[in-house]
């Protein structure tokens, strides 16, 4: 087919040329032929398209899975190419193929494009050509098809009749029964969004019963998907309905045997909390967050501590001081001290959130302790986190109790023998230095900040340098010139060659936020003098900071200053600053 001559219909040889790619032995070209099908289909119009293409790329499905997700990706875009909504039902069959492969990634992807071209289905092509395919992948005789079955429900479900809709109730229901647990656990993650778009009666009486079946099933990898369905069921019901149909299942849920599904209801707890309403949560999931605070497993305290500070928020303002102080303090304070470094970083992330619902007198009482506490800990990350969120307590309890309790500990970490904890402690710097203002910075931190601009490790160096610039942005050019730039200055003239260069690459951020006159009459004579250094790495990277701060600089000090210099570097002696000053000069001369 591919190889007719020339008085053929033209027409046949885009086909042509694509059988023959689809059967090509290489992947790759198989794969190029896939992606350009729109164009093809194109080529072919949609009547060929609809009575060629499709059936072909029906009959072809055995290919590699690289090439069969391309294909399932495609024919979800591919409605307009087969004559719009009329005909999208011309898309099921390879879908359907596709839908009951092997490889995961290549069914969601047809799942995900089935879904897709649904809601282009009129109500009749939905009832009779949509159902009858979910009717068919429910009850395949591989599991595959069946798994796949399971995420086309809700989509079909709002826009066909009664007695339709009874009919995949039941399907879905058997889907949930299923021997196959790869097939319970479709189910069970598809049961959320089944429960919205079916009406409040049969929620009730189909699928409630299903949802606790699931939550009892004997995989673990099942009874942990019915509690984010738990989610969405007790959002669609009323209090007294929440209480009496869904709350036992959470309640086995949140002591399961199998700490991953008591995982999944730490993780969930405050969209649980949302959906089920504020006097629940009083009566039943203060309880079940204080056992799942003091779980066994490390893994479900951590998601239970991630989860402290949005629960306490979300609890009525008439009774969360008192019920927090009471029933969740006791518990989070236990934790500062959890053998688990994950479960403690969790809770450092989060227990700063705690300062404005607690108010002053709690936090000062109850709180600083406990940061403190976390501030000293051995994990890096525990302590980050805690600086991380200063500037929330610093609202309630203002800046002169914050720098008695926690600014020595700041201090500490700053000077730590772990480079990696004086790095983080540079980033956040800035943010501390906003919280606490200019003259307490400059009395406290401001030696430390000095201090890293000369430190043995050249990451620390460097991030000092783009500290000071922040800094600046922050406290402003006045701030500079009387507190920083005599300091970066005088290294020019350290013994250390390493410490020069620190000098040039402050000169070189600092002249993009202090402006011209400073950077002309303060910062320029120094970098000009550097010029004459004697290591070959200081000179050209004179070159280089001239290059980076003429932008700022006016013409007329280019050329009496700036251009002399690179002139003199240009013909050094080292190639390396020559290349540098030329590159400098080129730059400069388009300024």
């Amino acid at each position: 087919m591919a190889t007719c001559d020339s008085s053929s219909d033209d027409s046949l040889y885009p086909i042509a040329v694509l059988i023959d790619e689809l059967k090509n032995e290489d992947v790759q070209l198989r794969l190029n032929s896939i992606k350009k099908l729109s164009t093809i289909s194109l080529a072919l119009g949609v009547e060929r398209t609809r009575s060629e293409l499709i059936p072909f790329l029906t009959d072809t499905i055995y290919d590699e899975d690289e090439v069969l997700l391309a294909l399932a990706e495609q024919l979800g875009q591919f409605t307009s190419l087969v004559g719009g909504p009329e005909y999208v039902y011309c898309l099921l069959p390879p879908l359907e193929s596709l839908a009951t492969v092997e490889e995961t990634v290549v069914r969601d992807k047809a799942v995900e494009s089935l879904r897709l071209i649904s809601s282009q289905h009129s109500p009749a092509d939905l009832e009779a050509r949509f159902v009858p395919l979910v009717t068919r992948l429910s009850s395949g005789d591989w599991f595959t098809s069946r798994t796949s079955a399971c995420g086309l429900f809700s989509v079909c479900y709002t826009r066909v009749n009664s007695s339709v809709k009874a009919d995949l109730r039941t399907h879905f229901r058997t889907l949930c029964q299923d021997d196959t647990p790869m097939v319970r656990r479709a189910a069970a993650s598809k049961l959320g969004e089944f429960a919205k778009v079916v009406e409040l009666e049969y929620l009730k009486t189909d699928l409630i019963p299903m949802f606790v079946s699931l939550a009892q099933d004997e995989q673990d990898s099942v009874r942990l998907l019915a509690v984010e369905a738990c989610v969405s069921i007790a959002s669609l019901l009323q209090q007294e309905d929440v209480e009496q149909l869904v709350m036992p299942t959470l309640r086995q849920c949140t002591s399961d045997t199998s700490w991953r599904v008591r995982y999944m209801v730490a993780d969930k707890f405050t969209d649980l909390q949302n959906a089920v309403g504020t006097e629940i949560t009083k009566a039943e999931l203060v309880g079940a967050l204080q056992s799942l605070l003091k779980d066994s497993e490390a893994e479900v305290r951590a998601a239970a501590a991630n989860k402290v500070k949005d629960f306490c928020q979300a609890l009525d303002p008439a009774y969360r001081e008192p019920l927090i102080m009471s029933s969740i303090l006791p518990y989070v304070k236990e934790l500062v001290s959890d053998p688990n470094q994950h479960v403690k970083a969790a809770l450092a992330s989060v227990i700063m959130g705690l300062s404005p619902i607690l108010g002053k007198h709690n936090t000062i009482e109850h709180l600083l302790p406990l940061f403190l506490s976390q501030l000293k800990d051995d994990c890096p990350e525990v302590r980050l986190n805690i600086i991380s969120n200063l500037d929330c307590v610093n609202e309630v309890i203002g800046i002169q109790q914050l720098s008695q309790s926690l600014l020595p500990a700041i201090v500490e970490l700053a000077e730590d023998s772990k480079w990696r904890v004086r790095l983080a402690i540079i980033e956040y710097m800035p943010l501390l230095a906003g919280q606490l203002g200019v003259e307490f910075f400059d009395e406290k931190l401001n030696a430390l900040c000095m201090a890293w601009l000369v430190d043995h490790v050249y990451a620390i160096r460097e991030a000092a340098t783009l500290n000071l610039k922040k800094l600046v942005e922050k406290f402003g050019s006045e701030w500079a010139q009387s507190t920083v730039i005599p300091k970066v200055l005088a290294m020019s003239n350290d013994q250390n060659y390493l410490h020069r260069m620190t000098c040039l690459f402050s000169i070189n951020v600092l002249a993009q936020v202090c402006g011209t006159e400073i950077t002309a009459h303060l910062m320029l004579p120094t970098v000009i003098t550097m010029a004459s250094d004697s290591v070959p790495n200081v000179r050209f990277n004179v070159a280089k900071t001239l290059q980076k701060i003429g932008p700022v600089l006016d013409p007329s000090c280019i050329q009496s200053q700036v251009k002399p210099v690179l002139e003199k570097l240009n013909s050094d002696e080292d190639v390396d600053v020559k290349y540098f000053a030329s590159e400098a000069m080129a730059v400069i001369a388009g300024i």
